[in-house]
């Protein structure tokens, strides 16, 4: 029965149905049989509550992991930055594709440019990390913004700026990239400015251990280089003892000398959600050749910040 459907677990989001939809594709050519949809309702599409009190990390992959060990799906696709930093033994993700831009945009009115918002700026986003670095950034340039904390999904946020009852909102380029909506970002903020969230663009296609056919049919989807720059950067953020619901920011590059792949520079930031506190470091050396030389080089990283009194600043965190 190989040309039977496979049942792929996702969120009911217009962003996880289109990301779960191309991954559906993908998954389609790689194994010859059809792939279907399943639509799954977790606590963080229905609580109201800002995603830092109701725990933050794993309220969007509770539901869909339950319907992978009931047998009532075959795989599932996360928004890698969602999954918390500790893997189940009884689920493996299979496959980290070629990741999307991970960095954050903002969508202002007028058109504006994030440095030419007026004094004041109301500037909408529902993430510590955001909030921190916006806040830093501002201090420093001398400028005047205030954050403030909104929910929701990209129709819901993006009406807030085209309402008028905010200046701008922070959102990930990538999801606005997957439901073509990157012609409505006014502004990219580079990672000098504003780190991304650990694994920010990139996806998790997780299934169940047992299942070897399955797991080396979606390894054809996987990305080594975005796998192990993602595996450092969630290093770093399980080191923090930090939830997705903690202000960190992390990302991994890779430098290349024209084509060749050289070195992996790793940084990550924690500051308080005001910016009046920030601890900001990197770290550059070869590619790691293992997931365990990204996790150790994550983890060397997140001890350099704690030496820095990084735990101090982590007052919001979820326990």
């Amino acid at each position: 029965m190989t040309d039977k459907a496979l049942r792929l677990g996702t969120r009911r989001s217009r962003l996880a149905m289109a990301q779960s939809g191309q991954v559906a594709e993908a998954v389609s050519r790689v194994t010859g049989r059809p792939v279907e949809l399943v639509e799954i309702t977790t606590y963080g599409d229905v609580s109201r509550e800002a995603l830092a009190q109701i725990g933050g990390t794993g309220v969007f992959v509770t539901a869909l992991r339950d319907a992978l060990l009931k047998g009532e799906v075959d795989f599932a696709v996360h928004s890698l930055k969602d999954l918390p930093t500790t893997q189940p033994d009884e689920l493996v993700v299979a496959a980290v594709p070629v990741r999307e831009d991970p960095r954050d945009v903002i969508v202002a009115r007028d058109a504006l440019k994030f440095t030419d918002l007026p004094s004041g700026a109301r500037i909408g986003t529902g993430s510590p990390r955001r909030m921190a670095q916006l806040n830093a950034y501002a201090r420093s340039h001398g400028l005047d913004i205030t954050a403030v904390p909104i929910r929701g999904n990209v129709d819901t946020r993006i009406g807030f700026v085209r309402s008028g009852e905010l200046d701008a909102v922070v959102l990930a380029a990538a999801g606005l990239n997957r439901i073509g909506r990157g012609d409505e970002v006014t502004d990219f903020l580079s990672v000098d400015t504003i780190l991304p969230a650990p694994g920010q663009g990139a996806l998790a296609i997780e299934c169940t251990a047992g299942n070897a056919d399955l797991i080396a049919a979606l390894a054809e989807l996987d990305d080594p280089f975005t796998r192990i720059a993602v595996t450092a950067e969630r290093s770093l953020l399980a080191a923090l003892e930090a939830g997705c619901s903690a202000p960190v920011g992390a990302l991994a590059d890779l430098l290349a000398d024209g084509q060749i792949v050289k070195e992996m520079r790793l940084r990550g930031v924690v500051g308080t959600t005001d910016g009046t506190r920030m601890v900001q470091l990197s770290t550059t050396g070869p590619v790691p050749e293992t997931h365990d030389g990204a996790m150790a080089l994550g983890r060397e990283l997140a001890a350099e910040m704690l030496a820095q009194g990084a735990a101090g600043l982590m007052g919001e965190r979820a326990h």
